[in-house]
Order: structure tokens, then sequence, then C-alpha cells
């Protein structure tokens, strides 16, 4: 007798096989919500070392992926204040894991500065990769192989929804 559990499994299934995008959508923001705040707390359970917070740690991220950004770069990238990014950066320079270098060379370019990580600050970002790799690569082996298979060939169009969600929020007017 088949359980409710694979009889909604195979509802799933069946809704996801040939949807039309108001099905995907709400969908498919709700999973992409819950799948953040589950790795959030995994990686917390996980490393609770570590000991930044994930705004911090999606912070010094951006910084790896763009060595030698400006706050005012990094903010835009981020779509925050601009006063939220000089706080947390300001904690994260005093705890070490952020650099500060001037940009400017003459008088009036003193304000304007380059971040880079600190060694502590790529040890802190390779470390939050790691854990949130180790999380998906457990949970990925407790799938059964048609799941795994179907996650690995959606990669791709995960990676060009992202890159347009990227796309759409840098057209939009800045705050």
């Amino acid at each position: 007798m088949p359980s409710r559990e694979g009889d909604l499994a195979q509802e799933q299934d069946q809704a996801l096989e040939v949807p039309g995008q108001e099905q995907i959508g709400p969908e498919l923001a709700d999973i992409v919500s819950r799948l953040r705040r589950a790795i959030r707390r995994a990686a917390r359970a996980a490393d609770p070392a570590l000991g930044l917070s994930v705004a911090q740690l999606e912070l010094l991220s951006c910084m790896a992926e763009n060595p030698g950004v400006r706050p005012s770069q990094l903010a835009r990238m981020l779509r925050l204040a601009p006063s939220s990014v000089a706080t947390l950066l300001s904690g994260l320079q005093s705890a070490g894991y952020v650099k500060r270098t001037p940009a400017g060379h003459g008088a009036s370019d003193r304000r304007t500065v380059n971040l880079d990580l600190s060694d502590q600050g790529l040890a802190a970002v390779t470390r939050w990769h790691r854990v949130n790799e180790g999380i998906i690569a457990s949970a990925l082996a407790a799938l059964p192989p048609r799941h795994q298979a179907a996650l690995r060939d959606a990669a791709p169009a995960l990676r060009d929804l992202t890159a347009a969600i990227d796309a759409s929020a840098d057209r939009s007017p800045d705050r």
C-alpha cells in the first residue's frame, strides 16, 4: 500500500513536469527561501565556532569575489544601505577580517578606500563555503538517485535564473 508521503511526492513531481510560470514562480520562491533558511540553520549547528552572522559572511563572500571593491560598490552589489555596509565593515575590520587601503592619490581622495579580505577573512569565507558544501553534499546523499539527477540537471537552469535575478537587481533604481 503506497504511503501518503509517496503520493505527495508523486503529485509534486507531476506538478513540476509541465509547470506554467504562474505555478512554478511562487513555489520556487518558497523553496529557495526555505532552502536558504535550512542551510543557515544547519551551518550554525555544524560550525557554531565561526561566530559571524550570515550578513557578515555574505559581505565577506562578495568581497572575495570582488577584490579591491569600494564600500559604495559593495552596498550596491548587496543592495544594502551604505550605512549598513559601513557598520558591518567596521565590525569586520575591528575583528581582523577586512583590510582597507587608500584608493586615491590626492588630498581629495583620502576617504576613498579599497577593501580586501585579510587572511583571517579569506579563511572564514573558505570555511563557510566548505561547511555549506558539506551540508548540501550530505543532504544530496540522502536523496533518491532520481532526485539527485534532477537537481544535477537543474543546476544550469538555476545558475541562469540567478544571473537573471542579479541582472534585474542591477537594472533596478538605487534606493
